[in-house]
């Protein structure tokens, strides 16, 4: 069954209950409004024939007898008047009567005034059946029963044609439901079928670049349509990346494994291990390690199964570790600290450790023989800024964008002479958004560039209470070989 179906039966039902419930208000209104206005006047009939009836006692017999000359209103032919004993015979009726000797309605002989419909001779009448009482030596004694009726077929008669105007006004309403429904949701929901039809056609064809036409609608259908286009965009980014992240990989370890291959190949044919060529295939060999090691990494993080330890660390503290690390390396460039503010944040040690190297190892890099790089922390606000800024090569401004996409290089021959293996700075740009914050880059082409990383503060509440609690790590980080680009 369908929506479009579905749907049309759903409001066809809600319209069908809503008509029944309103049809059946109006009908009982209009007929108790009817039936209350005959009421009202059988009660005025019947107080003047009260007035004007002769009843009383002789002896032990109850006398009642008619006015002399009957009201004017019993003369029309739609009014009856009729006096029944208290055994149930009839003793008097009005002239419209004669002859009529059955209790116009039998079941209205009770103490007090009853209202009844009855049928006679196939007309509807509707009955007032008051006791007659009397006063008799302080008591009252029943001597009878006044029925007043009236013919009720005109009201019969207008409730019938009510009902049926009710039930056609409700058939059509319903049917006219049906098929405005069945249209109006046809007409709606057919951007549906084509969104269907285009998901189809882009399935079949592979093709992630086609997109859903713009129906120009700000409907939930316009949203939706606006949606699958930004999903499908997303896709087809996320499926070019992994191309291009298969290809690079697989070029990346093709490249050291060709040169060890090669090596092999060569001392196999002089027939002896050559120290030179050794230390090319350990090289190769370790560069190779690095590469299959980021890229398990950053696996484990894209599956969420590389979990951070959230504990309090002393960034200044990681910050002048990673410094006296670095700096203990033979250089060519001159290594400055600008600032060092005490800063503590709730993260993973090991991690942000990885991320200052990252960040200061791809400085060294790409700054030439004899230029400058200089390191900063500081605190803004409760967010912790560390900076490393270079005098280097800087970055192209249409290759800013892509600097943090895997295997991405702006220069590729000379990096990978380098031996990075362009992952350095996607690592970096994980491990800060895993704990929460931002990574930013400014770069002019020959003047350098400059990586500004944010993460947020731990509060001085909550270090405090993790001190007591003898939660706080202390400031000393294993050596964990950075991760260069």
């Amino acid at each position: 069954m369908t929506i479009r179906f579905r749907l049309t039966l759903l409001y066809t039902f809600i319209l069908t209950v809503v008509l029944l419930l309103y049809g059946t208000a109006v009908y009982l209104f209009a007929q108790e409004t009817l039936t209350d206005e005959v009421d009202r006047n059988l009660v005025r009939i019947a107080q003047e024939w009260r007035q004007e009836t002769g009843k009383g006692l002789r002896g032990n017999t109850a006398i009642l007898r008619l006015p002399e000359e009957e009201l004017d209103v019993f003369q029309s032919a739609t009014t009856f008047f009729m006096i029944v004993g208290t055994d149930g015979r009839v003793l008097e009726t009005s002239n419209n009567l004669e002859g009529y000797d059955v209790v116009l309605d039998p079941t209205g002989r009770q103490t007090d005034p009853h209202f009844g419909t009855v049928i006679h001779n196939g007309q509807p009448l509707r009955v007032l059946t008051e006791p007659l009482l009397i006063e008799t030596e302080g008591a009252r004694t029943l001597i009878g029963y006044l029925q007043v009726a009236r013919l009720v077929n005109n009201q019969t008669a207008l409730m019938r044609q009510l009902r049926l105007v009710l039930l056609s006004t409700g058939v059509a309403a319903v049917s006219l439901s049906l098929l405005l429904g069945a249209l109006l949701t046809r007409y709606y929901l057919k951007p549906l079928d084509e969104i269907a039809a285009v998901a189809l056609r882009i399935t079949k064809a592979d093709d992630l670049s086609r997109r859903l036409p713009d129906t120009g609608r700000r409907d939930e259908i316009g949203r939706l349509t606006m949606v699958l286009n930004q999903t499908l965009e997303r896709l087809e980014r996320l499926f070019h990346a992994r191309q291009r992240f298969l290809a690079d990989a697989s070029h990346e370890l093709r490249t050291p494994l060709t040169t060890i291959r090669g090596n092999v190949d060569l001392m196999r044919r002089i027939g002896e291990a050559d120290p030179e060529i050794l230390d090319v295939v350990q090289d190769e060999l370790e560069r190779m390690t690095r590469l299959v090691d980021d890229l398990l990494l950053l696996a484990r993080a894209d599956t969420g199964g590389l979990p951070l330890q959230r504990k309090p660390v002393e960034l200044d503290t990681v910050f002048l570790e990673v410094y006296r690390q670095v700096r203990s390396i033979d250089l060519h460039v001159d290594l400055i600290i600008d600032e060092v503010d005490q800063v503590c944040v709730l993260g993973d040690l090991d991690r942000l450790k990885q991320l200052m190297i990252n960040l200061v190892d791809n400085a060294i890099k790409y700054t030439p023989p004899g230029g400058t790089v200089r390191m900063s922390l500081s605190k803004s606000d409760g967010t912790a800024v560390v900076e490393v800024a270079d005098t280097g090569v800087g970055i192209p401004q249409e290759d800013l964008p892509r600097i943090f996409d895997r295997f991405y290089r702006v220069d590729k021959a000379r990096s990978r002479h380098q031996g990075g293996s362009g992952l350095g700075l996607s690592i970096a740009k994980w491990i800060v958004k895993a704990h929460g914050g931002d990574i930013r880059v400014e770069s002019q082409v020959g003047v350098g560039t400059r990586f500004i990383v944010l993460l947020p503060v731990m509060s001085k509440q909550h270090h405090e209470r993790d001190r007591a609690n003898g939660r706080a790590l202390p400031a000393t980080a294993s050596t964990q070989p950075g991760v260069s680009d």
